[in-house]
């Protein structure tokens, strides 16, 4: 009998200790299914997040390109700016030299017509000179003239 007691007391106190086991299971069971729960809300955060990752991406993309296409427009654009000055710039060189030119040819003509009233001046003040001497010649001859009467 005594075994049968001791028999019923291990049954006992297994009974007891598998209790507590199985409610110690059963606790960690809610935690796991708790923990399960928030892995899955995360699992969800983060597939969210991955879409929205994914979405910006796409808008970057889209702005890249968008941002590509305006550089070559504004390259292009640059370019023609950059031909068309350059064209200006020339059109105004070749002007400045035309202008040049027709100065250099009306400065040829002032220096040839000054050169011209120069040999003029030069001739009527040979000329005075010739006939201020020949006044003086006569001047004297008339005041000898008047002195030897």
């Amino acid at each position: 009998m005594e075994q049968q007691t001791m028999l019923k007391e291990i049954l006992k106190a297994l009974d007891l200790h598998a209790s507590d086991i199985r409610s110690q299971i059963a606790d960690l069971n809610e935690k796991f299914q708790s923990l399960d729960k928030k892995v899955q809300s995360l699992d969800n955060k983060v597939q969210s997040l991955d879409n929205k990752v994914q979405s910006l991406d796409h808008k970057v993309q889209s702005l890249d390109k968008k941002v590509e296409g305006m550089d070559r427009e504004f390259r292009k654009k640059f370019a023609e700016m950059d031909k068309r000055m350059q064209a200006l710039e020339d059109r105004l060189e070749s002007r400045i030299d035309r202008l040049e030119n027709e100065m250099n040819e009306r400065f040829d003509r002032l220096e040839t017509k000054i050169n011209h009233i120069r040999m003029e001046l030069i001739e009527t003040q040979e000329t005075v000179d010739f006939h201020s001497v020949k006044i003086a010649q006569h001047d004297r001859k008339i005041r000898n003239l008047s002195q030897q009467q």
